[in-house]
């Protein structure tokens, strides 16, 4: 499968944050391996990031999708709305910033390989060419127990 072929492909560039994110994982990786264990991620590493992640983990057999308990970051819980620790992604209203959420989390998990997705809100431009509310995620899959078991989110907000 092609980068082109896959759903939510990364862009050519992404926004600063996000490429933290994506930077941190990327060093996580194991020699060979194509993702990181989710085992080896500490977020204290990337405490300029705190506020804008969130782990997710995945279940298979069915395929579902849960914030993980305390794993979410401030500024999340604050786009959001409310709080999201521990709730299937299934089972909870999708709004700001989690558009789509439950797609990306499974082209992360069938891709093997980091998404990305942005909403843009229309309206008048401002900052870098983004509307108010506008926002970025990135999903970075995380190896444990003989499959992904865990994703990385990172978000990027405009307001």
């Amino acid at each position: 499968m092609t980068a082109s072929q896959r759903p939510f492909p990364l862009p050519r560039k992404l926004e600063r944050d996000l490429a933290r994110a994506l930077t941190f994982w990327t060093k996580l990786k194991r020699r060979d391996a194509e993702m990181p264990f989710w085992d080896d991620v500490k977020l204290s590493e990337i405490p300029q990031l705190s506020d804008r992640l969130v782990m997710i983990d995945a279940f298979d057999k069915p395929n579902r999708f849960r914030v993980a308990f305390a794993l979410i970051g401030a500024d999340v819980v604050a786009a959001y709305g409310g709080d999201l620790a521990g709730k299937f992604l299934d089972e909870i209203e999708i709004r700001r910033p989690l558009q789509f959420i439950v797609s990306q989390c499974s082209a992360t998990v069938e891709s093997r390989a980091p998404t990305y997705y942005r909403h843009a809100v229309a309206g008048r431009p401002r900052g870098k060419g983004a509307a108010k509310g506008s926002y970025s995620r990135l999903l970075l899959p995380l190896w444990g127990e003989g499959r992904i078991g865990m994703l990385l989110g990172a978000f990027s907000f405009k307001e």
